[in-house]
């Protein structure tokens, strides 16, 4: 009697709980929304253009070039994490004025390859962080720098100042000031810095394909973690920063990532893997079951005393 109790209260705390999950599971795998595709380099969206009036340059607009005509391998995001990027180059600032890349990587610093005359997803990432920058708690320019690099070596400080100016603009609850630079450089320099880091981009006419992401580097300049897409979740950034603060390269979450994720080549995106996560999650309840039914079902029987 007290086994089948026993069998009976498992059932009720492990068994159903299971199978209600499995169900909702179930639902969400049919009545989850088409999973999102990532924006494309080549495509206007007029409806995501920051409403700021100084975001609109004064240069004409570019017409995107087709990725058809692009090689294959040329626009690539190759992962180097722990690798160290090279310290020594020099860039321009806002104002024009030499400045080495050690003399800013000293501390956990965000580096977004970018170029400043893009129509579309360069806006999008810098705008998103712009909006996520002022919700950290970590101090920009003191606990962490973050850092925009044009890699088109004919793009000048000015518009450098007019990028700052505008997403400084966008951070209505203030932003320290110094601690978001914007650079410009020389084709050499630009190109060490993005072959480092595996970031590899295409001019077509007189526009770029390039990967959409950034990454996470220590105060030594070694490669922490990518974030990819131009949405920012602010966990993920104060998570990117505290493994720069500690040196610990960022692969212990990507792994998670790829087990709870499976890529979709169709739609260009990852989507959640329903099916082996709730796998791992009832047979991990069933082993707890049978283990407690094998371990701890039986009670030592006391000695009956004469």
């Amino acid at each position: 009697m007290r086994t089948s109790a026993m069998i009976k209260q498992w059932i009720n705390v492990f068994v159903r709980p299971t199978l209600w999950f499995g169900l909702m599971c179930g639902m969400l795998l049919f009545c989850r929304p088409s999973a999102a595709e990532m924006p494309k380099h080549h495509q206007h969206d007029p409806d995501h253009v920051m409403a700021t009036s100084e975001q609109k340059p004064a240069e004409p607009q570019h017409v995107h070039p087709s990725p058809d005509a692009v090689p294959p391998d040329a626009v690539a995001l190759n992962e180097q994490l722990g690798s160290y990027l090279p310290l020594d180059l020099t860039f321009r600032d806002e104002n024009g004025q030499p400045i080495r890349l050690a003399d800013l990587v000293t501390k956990p610093t965000v580096i977004a390859p970018i170029y400043y005359r893009c129509p579309n997803v360069c806006h999008f990432l810098q705008g998103d962080l712009a909006r996520v920058l002022p919700q950290l708690k970590l101090k920009g320019g003191e606990d962490y720098q973050v850092i925009s690099i044009s890699f088109d070596e004919t793009e000048q400080p000015e518009l450098a100042k007019r990028s700052r100016n505008t997403y400084y603009a966008a951070m209505t609850e203030g932003y320290p000031q110094g601690a978001w630079r914007f650079l410009t450089g020389e084709l050499d320099q630009i190109l060490s810095l993005t072959n480092a880091a595996g970031f590899h981009f295409q001019k077509v006419g007189a526009d770029y394909l390039h990967p959409v992401a950034f990454f996470v580097v220590s105060k030594d300049g070694q490669i922490i973690r990518y974030l990819h897409g131009t949405h920012v979740l602010p966990k993920d950034l104060t998570l990117a920063l505290y493994e720069a603060k500690d040196g610990r390269v960022g692969t212990t979450i990507r792994k998670v990532v790829q087990f709870c994720f499976s890529f979709d080549p169709e739609q260009k995106t990852y989507v959640f893997n329903i099916l082996r996560v709730s796998a791992t999650a009832i047979l991990a309840t069933l082993f707890i079951f049978a283990a407690f039914l094998m371990f701890g079902g039986k009670k030592p029987k006391k000695d009956k005393k004469l």
